[in-house]
């Protein structure tokens, strides 16, 4: 053998042993065990996932708190993408409309009714 295709072997062989050390880290976090406690379906919309498209699918914490990870994962649930989204969204909306602080007086609703005289407009005239 020559050198050269020593050195490609070696390469090889350190990036099959970095890619096993990292995969070994990421089972420790939380993701992967969450897929073990789990089944690999949406809890909102119930499509399932495998495979490639298994990178589709989320581990929400339902606290919103990243650092509350229990290790039965009762602070997860999995989500896919579109409904974790969703969820992070009702959150944001939910948080937006609490902002009046104490003491001060929140803007009234609209009153504005465009169309509450289209029943009249429509009504046939005799």
């Amino acid at each position: 053998m020559t050198p050269k295709k020593r050195t490609g072997i070696d390469t090889q062989d350190a990036i099959v042993s970095m890619a096993r050390r990292q995969r070994d880290e990421r089972e420790k976090g939380y993701r992967a065990q969450a897929f073990k406690l789990y089944p690999k379906i949406c809890a909102r919309c119930g499509r399932e996932f495998s495979g490639e498209r298994l990178r589709e699918l989320t581990v929400h914490h339902k606290d919103h708190n990243h650092d509350n990870n229990p290790s039965d994962g009762s602070n997860w649930e999995l989500l896919c993408l579109y409904c974790h989204d969703n969820e992070h969204a009702r959150y944001q909306d939910a948080d937006t409309g609490s902002r009046v602080k104490p003491g001060e007086s929140q803007e009234a609703p609209a009153t504005h009714r465009p169309f509450a005289d289209l029943a009249a407009v429509l009504k046939p005239k005799d």
